[in-house]
């Protein structure tokens, strides 16, 4: 049950290869939304000029925008554009979910056989690879998952635009800044959907990617024994990231149930060596010590990381390093551990 040299080089491969991953989708879906924009700008802002121009003692009335016929033939093309933009979301993120799914039964072997003593499999403790039907069972969960989360975004991000700019403004001197400004406005709008398409797509392919190991240990839990949390341990990792590193959870406990967007990797740990039947000595595990670590970090990336008051509370012994982590229950999300609020932490202290 010991987490070897190999055994963490193999997760931060399994962890560079999700990034990869990640990192092309990121790619994608960025410059397919910067070049949907780039068709949309100018409709917008010609209605919004002619908008402008249409103003009456210095002010475009909320009844004035929502009757601009030009303002509303633009937000319907949106809608159509965010449709499109969805639906290449959904086929993206499904088509690595199966890539995914099969790294992850790969990268499981590789986690197991680096825990387990030369020649074990000539004394009976082997791997048990899936089947096909059950690899595509998590690919088409997974799949109806992206599509319910895609599915409302086309309408939501239009709600959102249609808001920001079916409003009263003052026009002031110079009508063609205020509508530059409310084009600016709009295009952070519109944009706020490839951020939420962003997130969906990498949430579900490391999720996939997870789901895929879990049931990979449920068909070898006659030689698991559990699962341990492990985060990267660096400058950009959260505090509760930081405090969930090293924790052992049962097998059938999902996770790591990281923030969204969250990099962490579950690391399954099998039974000693002694209860698989082999008579030698066991290295010790070589997790690292998160809490170790980050004492040894100097004052200004401790900082960084927790934040002033986090921190002096931390260091006070006001809090505990357990304290750091909170779980949290979202509608239409997983529940997910994120760093406790200052706040609640000096309700704790208090």
């Amino acid at each position: 049950m010991a987490i070897t040299q190999d055994t963490l080089r193999i997760v931060d491969r399994i962890r560079n290869d999700l990034t990869r991953m990640t990192d092309a989708q990121t790619l994608a879906l960025t410059r397919a939304w910067v070049e949907a924009w780039d068709v949309l700008a100018p409709e917008f802002q010609a209605a919004l000029v002619e908008l402008m121009a249409s103003a009456k003692d210095g002010a475009v009335t909320r009844s004035m925008a929502a009757k601009n016929i030009r303002l509303r033939d633009a937000l319907q093309n949106t809608r159509t554009v965010l449709d499109e933009l969805a639906a290449q979301t959904e086929v993206l993120v499904s088509t690595d979910v199966g890539v995914a799914v099969l790294d992850a039964v790969d990268g499981h072997a590789a986690l197991i056989g680096s825990q387990l003593p030369p020649n074990s499999a000539t004394v009976g403790v082997s791997f048990t690879r899936m089947s096909p039907e059950a690899l595509a069972a998590i690919v088409e969960r997974t799949t109806k998952q992206i599509h319910s989360s895609t599915r409302p975004l086309p309408a939501d991000v239009e709600r959102i635009m249609k808001r920001e700019l079916i409003r009263g403004v003052a026009v002031g001197a110079n009508p063609r800044r205020t509508a530059a400004r409310m084009l600016q406005q709009a295009e952070g709008r519109f944009n706020g959907g490839l951020t939420r398409a962003l997130t969906i797509a990498r949430t579900e392919t490391l999720d996939a990617h997870r789901a895929a190991t879990q049931a990979s240990e449920k068909a070898n839990k006659a030689i698991l024994e559990e699962w341990e949390w492990h985060a990267s341990l660096g400058a950009r990792t959260c505090p509760s990231c930081w405090a969930k590193h090293g924790t052992r959870h049962p097998l059938d406990e999902a996770g790591p149930l990281d923030h969204q967007n969250g990099r962490c990797a579950r690391v399954t740990v099998t039974k000693s060596w002694k209860d698989l039947g082999f008579d030698i000595e066991e290295p010790k595990s070589i997790t690292q010590d998160a809490e170790a670590v980050f004492n040894g970090l100097t004052p200004e990336t401790q900082k960084n990381i927790m934040g002033a008051q986090r921190l002096e509370l931390l260091q006070s012994g006001q809090i505990s390093w357990a304290d750091l982590s909170i779980k949290h229950t979202t509608d239409g999300w997983r529940d997910s551990y994120g760093a406790t609020t200052v706040k609640d932490l000096l309700a704790k202290a208090a």
